[in-house]
Formats: structure tokens, C-alpha cells, sequence
């Protein structure tokens, strides 16, 4: 890890971080196991560490990163993704971390007839598909794709399932909908992965796409879905 803090000795950078010299350097050899992310951070201030610098020293330590940054306080991720969904020349949408819709195209909205096309909707991907009858219609093998969604979604939230909002809107989907409640209690987790994606359109008919998920470097949080022809 390359020191910002330049001239700092090693006994400098300990009493900084209320450590030990000789703890430190079991830290700089990868001796320490116990290393704890108040101590890890106490470093990283110490040595005036870059973000990314941060997050590689906790990922090292397999701890998570206090300071990690949420989608929504990079406001300029989203405006890159809702920017570049425009252009996108098949139907293409944004989610956040709680699977909200931020930003959508104009082919985006008319296949998702009863989810993007409704103005004053909230937009989530989960309510639209347990909360809405069309999703039952529009969605083909909905059962299916139901039950890869909430598990797609557990993996997808992780840690942040802990999170008071996302617990509450989780309770409201069990409270709303028996088949999201009975898939949640099954506890699956898979990969939001892509592959085949089949509609029953109600003008267009039968639509086949390949579904394409991406993440944001910036914002890990953040996915740009495509569906490719």
C-alpha cells in the first residue's frame, strides 16, 4: 500500500492509529488476523489514504469498509446511467439498491406496460411484479422468473437487508403478496445473472430478449439492464 503521508516513520503512523510499532508491523506483513475496521481506519487516515485505497485495504482484510460509500451519495452515477439509457437502441432501465427504477428509455417503457408507462408509480421492480396483476400477464413463465427475482434480489441486497428501509418495504411485499412472502421464507440466493427473457406483450405479442446486467463501478449498487434482440 503506498503511504500518502509522506516522512511519517513507522512509530509515527502507530501512535496515530493507537497501536503498537510492533502491531503495525504485523499488520504490514499480514501476521495480524485479528485486526479490527476501527484500527484499519485509524490506518487509513494515518497514511491519508485514496477511497479506492481504502476499500482495497479493507477487502485485504476481509472487513467491510466503515466509510463505504452509498449509491446515493454519487449523484453523477446516475446521471451517467440515466444519460446513456437514452441512447441505448433496445429497451434499457436503471436500479438502484433497493430496485427502484431511476431512468428508463423510451422502448424500456413500452414493453414494461404496467410498470414503466404508469406515471405516477413508484417504479420498483418487485412491487410491479408481486403487487401488480399485469406483471402476471406481461411476464411469461411468471412463477419462474418470480422466484429467481426474490432470490436474485436476496443476494443482490446482502448486508443491507439489516437496513431498517429495506426490512420495512420487505415486510409490506409479505404482508401484500403470499407468493413473495412464502419465496422469502425459502431463504435462495442466486446471481442476477443474464439469459432469456420472455413478454407476452398486449399489442406486440410474444417478445424473446436477452437480458444483459450491468454495475457501476462508481456506484456498485446501481444496474443498467438491457434487453438485447
Amino acid at each position: 500500500m503506498r503511504r500518502r503521508a509522506k516522512g511519517l516513520r513507522r512509530e509515527e503512523v502507530a501512535a496515530l492509529c493507537g497501536i503498537s510499532p510492533t502491531w503495525l508491523t504485523w499488520i504490514e506483513q499480514g501476521r495480524s488476523q485479528s485486526v479490527s475496521a476501527p484500527t484499519l481506519s485509524r490506518l487509513a487516515d494515518a497514511l491519508l489514504l485514496t477511497h479506492a485505497e481504502r476499500d482495497y485495504l479493507f477487502k485485504l482484510a476481509g472487513l467491510k469498509n466503515p466509510q463505504e460509500r452509498p449509491a446515493e451519495r454519487n449523484p453523477q452515477a446516475r446521471e451517467a446511467l440515466a444519460a446513456a439509457v437514452t441512447v441505448i437502441t433496445s429497451p434499457a432501465y436503471v436500479l438502484d439498491g433497493h430496485w427502484n427504477a431511476l431512468a428508463w428509455n423510451a422502448l424500456a417503457q413500452d414493453l414494461f406496460c404496467g410498470w414503466l408507462d404508469q406515471p405516477l408509480a413508484r417504479h420498483n421492480l418487485l412491487d410491479f411484479m408481486f403487487l401488480q396483476p399485469a406483471s402476471r400477464l406481461l411476464v411469461e413463465d411468471w412463477p419462474t422468473r418470480a422466484r429467481r427475482m426474490v432470490a436474485e434480489f436476496r443476494a443482490d441486497a446482502g448486508e443491507r437487508l439489516e437496513e431498517s428501509t429495506i426490512q420495512q418495504w420487505v415486510d409490506t411485499l409479505r404482508l401484500g403478496s403470499a407468493e413473495f412472502d412464502s419465496l422469502w421464507q425459502q431463504h435462495d440466493v442466486q446471481g442476477r445473472e443474464g439469459g432469456e427473457r420472455a413478454f407476452n406483450h398486449p399489442q406486440r405479442g410474444r417478445l424473446v430478449y436477452q437480458q444483459l446486467t450491468l454495475n457501476l463501478a462508481a456506484s456498485p449498487e446501481l444496474k443498467l439492464i438491457m434487453l438485447l434482440q
